[in-house]
């Protein structure tokens, strides 16, 4: 029997994990948009990832890590490369004291909630994020004035074939930001976590009270990408897209979301550039009516019909 090209490719992966053909995008991203994609690998452990970047790398072929989709915003073309995914098999995590190590493929919901379980505070702004922990170091995510370096104590990452941690002044914390972002080829491992002892009760109160918090300001009840725009120094973003007249704005499938201006939601099988048009239009009209440039803080994917090759984001 004669094998395809992509039979053979699918039989190489299968060396380092898990693969699966056929897949969405769209499938794999809280946007529920996106193209099909060549191949999506889940590599078996840290080490199998180590070889399967190897490999990609020695073949040519462009990868890209993902988390649960939660910040990207991908266009509705194909992507001819491999979708390399660490939440189905590096997702584990183990307690030592007041220490926590997750795998950067774990959730940090769940996360928060077996630190909450466990009396330990320091991640109950996350309980309400849709990503993995490994995402929400590489963007240093944060709610209610609380962020992920806050509590990160070291990061271990891979670094062209070597295993590394890097402390959290190395990480290079800022905004929504982290030293990550200037170097994709550094791929995020493992966090360990400083987290503090404290009533058990209190952390669940602190939980409850946010997420009734997010239920009453977010439009949870459609597909979106969270926060698209970082909150200027000078004003919140949502404020400015308020001033602007933007609320409830549509584009196709796309809204500016009545309940929460920085979000844009998917109100009706939204195409990709439905929603590039609205961020773009945004952006346009608050600048024009309060002089302020806002900056998203998600990320666009697979845009360029030029490759984008060998690229690390959660």
């Amino acid at each position: 029997m004669n094998l395809t090209e992509n039979e053979i490719i699918t039989q190489q992966l299968e060396c380092f994990g898990q693969v699966e053909t056929g897949k969405q995008l769209k499938d794999m991203t809280t946007f529920r948009i996106g193209g099909s994609v060549s191949f999506v690998s889940y590599p078996r452990n840290m080490f199998a990832l180590s070889r399967l970047i190897d490999f990609l790398i020695e073949n040519d072929v462009p990868y890209k890590i993902i988390g649960k989709g939660s910040n990207l915003i991908c266009s509705d073309d194909a992507y001819s490369g491999v979708i390399i995914r660490l939440d189905r098999t590096m997702n584990h995590w183990y307690l030592n004291d007041q220490k926590l190590i997750a795998e950067a493929g774990a959730s940090i919901i769940a996360l928060s909630v077996f630190a909450a379980k466990n009396g330990l505070s320091g991640l109950e702004w996350a309980s309400g994020i849709p990503a993995t922990v490994g995402g929400c170091v590489f963007n240093n995510a944060g709610a209610y004035n609380f962020s992920m370096s806050d509590s990160v104590l070291r990061v271990l990452i891979l670094d062209q074939g070597e295993f590394r941690w890097l402390s959290a002044e190395q990480c290079g914390f800022s905004y929504r930001s982290s030293v990550f972002h200037s170097n994709p080829q550094w791929i995020i491992l493992a966090i360990e976590f400083a987290l503090t002892k404290k009533d058990e009760q209190e952390i669940w109160a602190v939980m409850d009270q946010r997420k009734q918090r997010r239920m009453e300001s977010q439009p949870l009840d459609f597909p979106s990408a969270g926060s698209i725009f970082r909150n200027p120094s000078s004003e919140s973003a949502w404020s400015l897209i308020e001033q602007s007249g933007l609320r409830g704005l549509s584009i196709g499938g796309a809204q500016v979301s009545a309940k929460h201006c920085n979000f844009i939601i998917n109100v009706q099988d939204a195409r990709a550039q439905d929603v590039r048009d609205l961020i773009d239009l945004v952006i346009r009209k608050v600048e024009e009516k309060t002089k302020v440039r806002l900056q998203t803080e998600v990320e666009m994917f697979n845009w360029n019909h030029t490759k984008i090759r060998h690229q690390s984001k959660r």
